[in-house]
């Protein structure tokens, strides 16, 4: 079995002094990491811990938690601080004989569950210096449960085993190979994969790894030039903020990875033309593979920019290619192979991909194949095209109608700042079609003559019924719309 823990030990035997996470003035070592995730996993064993539950931001306290549980053979539980207690209180209660990492505020949530309660500072503390030098047994092949955001159902603990993250690791990634000096920056929860996913490649890459524990563009911006930041990971809504600030140099920046979000076309190619010396990736990927499948890579991105062929231009709004190692097919609804250009479901294979759920056979087909519930196609190239979830799927008078692309659509229009659109319940079609539209500052639109905007671009029956004018849009920490909510408001009375 491959545990992860193997890769902070080759880091510490690599480059031992290197400051791995944190700031460079008083960030971590790998060797102190080390100490720190050996000092945690007698701990654990000593408690005779069954899980080790997070519940808090982000930080130097996480990653030294992910491999601690990883060399006591047992499963790290970030949990969303941002659910209610009621429904904190009936995830903790699925991990009984765990202990816990947890903010002072999230404390009351766990009850009587947990044995022992650290917060992230006395976690820090108490395991740099816990007695004993025997390795404890680490031959649970369970390295983290993460839960599912539960939008359209009770939030499901996907189970990511060591294989599945030591594959994606080992397959992305190229050890030790950053100089001394890179730092990724990211501000991303703990309870989300792209917090485990930046923890395990930045280290095993030999970069020094940064949260930001609470986005805010200028504190990003000044956090960036102090740190000298290398890389970054952001969100569209997050990267939209950073280009509207007075002062958005970033001239240590080399690269910059988004997703977990739809790109608006006009956003990339802002940023693209703004800081023209930074490299962007497009990432795809879930919780259920481990993080990324499919890369839009910096070179992709610079053709794309400047090609005039329709078919390439168009591949700035794919997802890129599969990695090595992932495969990935189309299912058309009657279950046959969809060809290029043909929408269907997308089905992922490979040994990063867990599909796997807490109490709960895995979700692979007989062929190995996850069906990730999301539509979209493939093109002659292989670019992969992402259309939105199944789930958001609007079906008006038994068409199928994606969503995504009349947001695109509204996007393109230089009032619209963001945009979402959802289907309502109707009499007569099933559902309607209604959007949401936020103005550029300074700005005002009227909806009528955005719906005629629509309807110029596409036919008449993918053209909002309603259009809604408002401040802002929900969206979740890594900058997914909440579509459920937004549609839940729209059918209210008096909507």
């Amino acid at each position: 079995m491959s545990n992860i823990g193997v890769l902070l030990d080759m880091v510490a035997r690599h480059a031992p002094d290197r400051v791995v996470v944190g700031r460079m003035a008083d960030g971590l070592t790998a060797r102190r990491l080390s100490t720190m995730a050996d000092g945690g996993a007698r701990l654990l064993a000593h408690e005779d811990a069954r899980a080790l539950i997070y519940l808090g931001t982000n930080g130097p306290a996480f990653t030294a938690a992910l491999f601690a549980a990883a060399r006591a053979g047992v499963p790290l539980v970030p949990l969303n601080y941002r659910l209610s207690k009621s429904q904190l209180s009936r995830l903790i209660a699925e991990h009984v004989g765990a202990i816990a990492i947890a903010d002072p505020e999230f404390v009351d949530a766990l009850g009587a569950t947990c044995s022992h309660v650290y917060s992230q500072e006395s976690w820090l503390q108490t395991i740099e210096s816990y007695p004993g030098d025997e390795a404890p047994d680490a031959s649970g092949d369970v390295a983290v449960v993460i839960y599912t955001s539960g939008s359209t159902s009770a939030p499901k603990g996907v189970l990511l085993r060591h294989s599945n993250l030591f594959s994606y690791v080992v397959g992305t990634v190229q050890f030790g190979a950053e100089d001394l000096g890179e730092c990724s920056l990211v501000s991303v929860p703990p309870y989300h994969i792209a917090a485990v996913a930046n923890a395990i490649t930045n280290l095993y890459a030999g970069r020094r790894y940064l949260v930001l524990q609470r986005f805010d563009p200028e504190d990003w911006l000044e956090t960036t030039r102090r740190e000298q930041v290398t890389h970054a990971m952001v969100v569209p809504t997050m990267l939209a903020r950073i280009l509207e600030a007075a002062d958005s140099s970033v001239p240590t920046l080399r690269s910059v990875a988004y997703g977990g979000a739809q790109m608006p076309l006009s956003l990339i190619t802002t940023a693209l033309k703004a800081w023209p010396h930074v490299d962007f990736s497009n990432a795809y990927g879930l919780t259920e593979t481990s993080s990324t499948i499919s890369v839009l890579g910096p070179q992709d991105h610079r053709l794309a920019l400047d090609a005039t062929e329709a078919t390439v231009r168009a591949r700035l709004g794919s997802v890129g290619r599969p990695l090595p190692g992932v495969e990935v097919i189309i299912r058309k609804a009657d279950g046959e192979l969809a060809g290029p250009n043909e929408p269907g479901r997308i089905l992922v294979r490979g040994p990063q991909v867990s599909g796997e759920y807490a109490g709960a056979a895995a979700l692979l087909d007989a062929d190995g194949f996850f069906d990730t519930r999301d539509e979209g196609y493939l093109d002659d190239e292989g670019y992969l095209f992402v259309l939105g979830r199944r789930d958001d799927t609007i079906i008006r008078g038994a068409e199928n109608l994606s969503p995504f692309e009349i947001e695109e659509v509204l996007l393109t229009h230089p009032s619209v700042r963001d945009v979402v659109v959802v289907g309502v319940p109707d009499v007569e079609w099933g559902q309607r079609i209604e959007a949401v539209v936020v103005p550029e500052p300074g700005e005002s639109v009227e909806p009528e003559l955005l719906r005629s905007f629509v309807r110029t671009e596409l036919r008449s029956s993918k053209t909002p019924d309603r259009i809604h004018v408002w401040e802002t849009l929900p969206r979740t920490e890594v900058g997914k719309l909440s579509r459920r909510e937004i549609a839940a408001q729209l059918k209210a009375p008096g909507a």
